[in-house]
């Protein structure tokens, strides 16, 4: 059975307000892990690793864990006190887009420009060229055969109560609490 992750930080505000991280990692991916754990109870996904079951279900199951798989890779990416890029991401990110600002500017408009409620993602392919996807509903790049590297949430239950409609200042914001470590490890391990 899955659980709730624990959050490895106490407080990511101002960026993400403790009302909004209170709601949306103990309330609504709770939902998410609770209704999955009904879904499964006695089937032979019971055993079987999240990312497993993501690439192979369909329905219910498939949104509830992926859900679940894209928020533990969403609420893991972030620090208070976060550590600038460097190693090989930041050099294959400077190698794809010219400058890290050059490659913000284009996650933020994938961000912005998913139409509905979903995710953007960075992931690397096998060779590990990187791919900036949009992603709708529960989708996660592991569907694809992809390995995702860093997240950002565009439900609206992720930003509203701090940024109303402003998807894209909310966007911009969630840099400066990303840990780069984490996603260096994403991407060389």
């Amino acid at each position: 059975m899955f659980t709730l992750i624990e959050l490895p930080y106490a407080s990511l505000a101002p960026v993400i307000s403790d009302q909004t991280l209170a709601f949306h990692h103990g309330k609504h991916l709770q939902t998410y892990v609770d209704n999955l754990n009904k879904l499964i109870a006695g089937t032979e996904l019971e055993k079987k690793p999240l990312e497993e079951i993501v690439k192979t279900s369909e329905g219910g199951i498939f949104n509830n864990a992926g859900q679940i798989l894209n928020h533990n890779l969403y609420f893991t990416q972030f620090s208070q006190a976060p550590q600038a890029p460097n190693g090989k991401l930041q050099k294959q990110i400077e190698k794809q887009w010219g400058t890290l600002e050059a490659f913000q500017k284009e996650f933020e408009a994938k961000g912005t420009g998913l139409f509905g409620s979903g995710w953007v993602w960075l992931s690397a392919q096998t060779d590990g060229t990187l791919v900036i996807t949009q992603e709708s509903g529960a989708g996660n790049p592991v569907t694809k055969g992809l390995k995702p590297i860093l997240t950002f949430d565009v439900w609206e239950h992720a930003y509203y109560l701090d940024f109303q409609n402003r998807r894209s200042a909310h966007l911009s914001a969630l840099w400066s609490i990303v840990d780069w470590n984490v996603l260096e490890r994403r991407y060389t391990e």
